[in-house]
């Protein structure tokens, strides 16, 4: 059965699947926008840059593609406001938030007539952001990429979540490797769509290094773990050389460290200059997200061969789900 369109306030994704937003300059227009021409919503990944240079992807992405194209902003960034306003300034159709909790961000959002979706944890937080305005909710699990909100499984958490939220679309992630798992989510446990990043790292369009690409390829279930962040948040990433020295307790920190990026540091390092590293090729002294499922990738795609790949999983499994249903 073919998968439902996903409604977002007023755009329309004609495929049910949202691009996670990778930061630092994982996933940029050069991402966004095939995502976003293959019916998805392509998501460029926001924090940790300066609000011109978000300003100047985000219009790139838009002159591109008349797909939807969101921006993933993390409350706990410094700039945060800034780089809100930057990116609604420069088109964004939507802005994706998480690590934190903005009450202002939804008033913003109605000002200018821009979508705020959210991403939560748990049923407290859903409510509260529905209440407040939001225009879909993201329920993120343990088995993500990068910061964590939770310790507990996908399927745990997001049925308690799905029981209280009925009016705006509800859409899964963490840990979502394939079409069978989408149509899963979709089908059994009424996700409206799915939010997916890892294996768009594994893209031929993601503008990382090929290093960093191989370190995903070579990992084993085993090589993913927790590690701590700067940001006050537990982190989920590959078990290279400096997370083991993190996890073990050295001390990390840079004397070059402005104090800039983030609301709350404890400067143990500074997560901008790893991330970068690892963007960059360097894998050794990098920080590199991932999410507890990359070991199950062994192929790097094209975006469209990706969305070909679910599409036809999904589809052959597909029944009918019991997600949200916009009033026509």
């Amino acid at each position: 059965m073919k998968l439902p369109s996903l409604n977002i306030a007023q755009f329309t994704a004609a495929f049910p699947l949202i691009q996670g937003g990778m930061s630092i300059r994982v996933s940029t227009s050069a991402l966004a926008v095939p995502v976003a021409e293959c019916g998805g919503i392509g998501v460029i990944g926001g924090s940790g840059l300066p609000p011109e240079e978000l300003h100047a992807d985000i219009k790139k992405a838009k002159a591109a593609t008349k797909g939807v194209v969101a921006v993933n902003i993390m409350y706990a960034m410094k700039d945060f406001y800034q780089l809100v306003m930057s990116s609604i300034d420069a088109g964004i159709d939507m802005i994706i938030t998480g690590a934190g909790f903005s009450r202002d961000i939804f008033k913003i959002g109605r000002e200018n007539n821009t979508p705020i979706v959210m991403i939560v944890s748990s049923p407290t937080l859903a409510k509260l952001a529905e209440k407040l305005g939001a225009a879909a909710i993201i329920v993120e699990a343990k088995e993500a990429g990068g910061h964590l909100g939770t310790d507990k499984p996908l399927r745990e958490i997001f049925p308690p979540i799905r029981d209280v939220i009925k009016n705006i679309p509800l859409i899964a992630a963490g840990g979502i490797t394939d079409g069978y798992e989408m149509a899963e989510m979709m089908d059994k446990y009424g996700a409206d769509g799915v939010q997916i990043a890892s294996r768009f790292v594994l893209s031929k369009e993601c503008d990382i290094s090929d290093a960093f690409k191989q370190a995903y390829l070579n990992a084993k279930k085993e090589d993913i773990v927790l590690t701590s962040s700067p940001v006050g948040m537990p982190g989920r990433a590959l078990n290279n050389p400096f997370v083991r020295a993190i996890n073990a307790g050295e001390d990390m920190s840079t004397k070059k460290c402005r104090q800039i990026c983030l609301k709350k540091c404890d400067h143990h390092y500074c997560i901008n200059e790893r991330l970068m590293m690892a963007r960059n090729g360097n894998i050794h002294d990098g920080l590199i997200f991932s999410g507890e499922n990359t070991y199950k990738m062994n192929s790097i795609l094209s975006v469209a061969e990706i969305f070909k790949q679910f599409r036809n999983q999904a589809e052959s499994v597909y029944r009918e789900g019991r997600g949200f249903c916009p009033a026509i």
